[in-house]
């Protein structure tokens, strides 16, 4: 997996919406209960609880999206000891919950640092191009129809699944599509693994539609949501929803600066 850390590809206009959204993303991050134990791996069984019923209270379940009911017992984030030894305490919800807005609120939850590192990485390089060229609102509007399609793509195809889906993994995807269809010939920085890290400058379309590859082969193995796992299903209809609705920005976009400099010791040539 290549590693993105910049594209030559300057926005003209600050992208505020971007930006916001990342703030967002590590505020509930920080915020989120037993989240630090868990993602260092030093958290107690309580912490472990106290995350698990907030998961459950605020991230999407396909089966409350699709039969629009809630299961009859959830954490309630207290510890217990049962005939097993101690666990979770498990009892009938005492909330409502509504399935269309969890999509909303698992789009700002993450499962660790890297997870949100991750995803927050990806938002920060190709984000401030499309929301350049959609503009602030249109591009949260777009960011948020990426991520309800992503979800409820993955819950029809996981109809049974009672885990909780979280992360902006799949609105994300959106952006990524969008980029590729948009700026399908900047140029971006990666880090290649290959013995140490090697840095290279690479085009959109290489870098993107070898993520992409990625995770279409990963989801045709199984996609799936449980902790520690990836919904690669999610990834795959976020990008392609971001193509559809970029498609017809194409005419009319400025295309990228011709990258100066250095490229494997000689000139970048421009039609690579």
């Amino acid at each position: 997996m290549v590693i993105p850390v910049h594209d030559v590809n300057p926005a003209r206009r600050t992208p505020w919406v971007t930006y916001a959204l990342i703030l967002a993303n590590v505020l509930v991050f920080l915020f989120t209960p037993g989240m630090t134990g868990s993602a260092t791996g030093d958290g107690s069984l309580a912490q472990m609880c106290d995350l698990q019923a907030f998961l459950d209270h605020w991230a999407a379940v396909p089966q409350e999206l699709l039969q629009h009911r809630m299961p009859r017992l959830v954490p309630t984030g207290a510890v217990g000891v049962g005939p097993q030894g101690p666990g979770c305490v498990v009892a009938p919800p005492g909330y409502d919950k509504s399935p269309e807005l969890s999509v909303l609120t698992a789009m700002f939850l993450h499962g660790g640092w890297l997870h949100l590192l991750g995803n927050m990485l990806f938002l920060w390089i190709f984000g401030n191009n499309v929301e350049d060229r959609m503009g602030h609102v249109p591009f949260l509007l777009f960011y948020g129809v990426c991520g309800y399609a992503a979800t409820y793509g993955f819950a029809l195809l996981n109809a049974d699944s009672g885990a909780p889906l979280i992360g902006a993994s799949g609105a994300i995807a959106g952006v990524l599509g969008a980029y590729l269809v948009l700026y399908p010939r900047a140029r971006v920085w990666v880090l290649v693994p290959f013995l140490i890290f090697l840095p290279l400058r690479l085009p959109a379309w290489l870098v993107l539609g070898f993520w992409f590859g990625l995770q279409a082969v990963y989801s045709s193995g199984g996609a799936v949501s449980d902790a520690g796992t990836v919904a690669y299903v999610a990834h795959v209809v976020g990008f392609v929803v971001g193509m559809l609705i970029a498609w017809p920005l194409r005419r009319g976009t400025p295309p990228p600066p011709e990258p100066r400099g250095l490229l494997f010791g000689r000139r970048a040539r421009p039609g690579w």
